[in-house]
């Protein structure tokens, strides 16, 4: 079993409302309060719904409602408002004071969808919408700050190799040769050279003169004490 109505609808006023039903409503309010708005009509000498009532009072009759177009600060709030809340209009209008949640969906309806849209802006998703102007903009400037970026990354990325310390081995040693390499030479008429070059050349080919225990040139290591 459904709820029933709030008022006899054969004998209520239909259609626009007239100067002395505002007043009415307006004084009745003021010295009772809005109170119950099924009984509310009868009280006050009305011959309305108390739905129609309602919606009077609220959307027209209140004395804190904001008159006049909407600034450009409201319709900034109202597309960031309804990116998060979508369509609850009670509860956008209760951001925006003076301003009632039938006034904001119509507007919405009427001018705000119609802004969004013509920055190519879907006004469901609040998202770019290809295809629409302002779109295509939108698109090239994003295309252009990437390829910027690439271009900044692989300029950085060169640098890097051009100017990268190659490795090196500085594990280097030099020793005289072991003893069978020793003997090997002197049989031949060899001896290392630490002048010259490192390396073995025949002793009549070496012009090097002895110094510091280099003899005609060539280091007699087997001479040399360790310490």
């Amino acid at each position: 079993m459904g709820r029933s109505p709030c008022c006899e609808k054969a004998h209520m006023n239909k259609g626009a409302w007239t100067k002395e039903e505002d007043d009415r409503l307006v004084a009745y309010i003021k010295s009772h309060g809005e109170g119950c708005w099924r009984s509310l009509p009868k009280a006050a000498g009305l011959l309305r719904c108390g739905k129609s009532c309602r919606l009077r009072w609220i959307n027209y009759l209140r004395p804190d409602l904001k008159r006049g177009n909407f600034t450009d600060e409201e319709d900034e709030l109202i597309i960031k408002l309804h990116s998060l809340l979508g369509n609850k209009w009670s509860l956008i209008a209760g951001r925006l004071p003076g301003r009632t949640d039938n006034e904001i969906k119509n507007y919405w309806n009427t001018h705000i969808r119609r802004k969004l849209l013509s920055r190519g802006i879907d006004p469901a998703t609040h998202r770019p919408l290809l295809g629409l102007p302002g779109s295509e903009t939108s698109t090239i400037s994003f295309a252009v700050e990437e390829a910027k970026r690439d271009e900044s990354s692989r300029a950085e990325e060169a640098g890097k190799r051009k100017w990268r310390c190659p490795d090196l081995n500085l594990e280097l040693s030099i020793s005289p040769p072991p003893l069978e390499q020793e003997e090997a030479l002197e049989t031949e008429g060899l001896e290392l050279c630490f002048r010259c070059r490192l390396g073995t050349k025949k002793s009549s080919e070496c012009k090097c003169e002895g110094f510091l225990g280099l003899r005609n040139g060539m280091l007699d290591y087997r001479s040399l004490e360790t310490n």
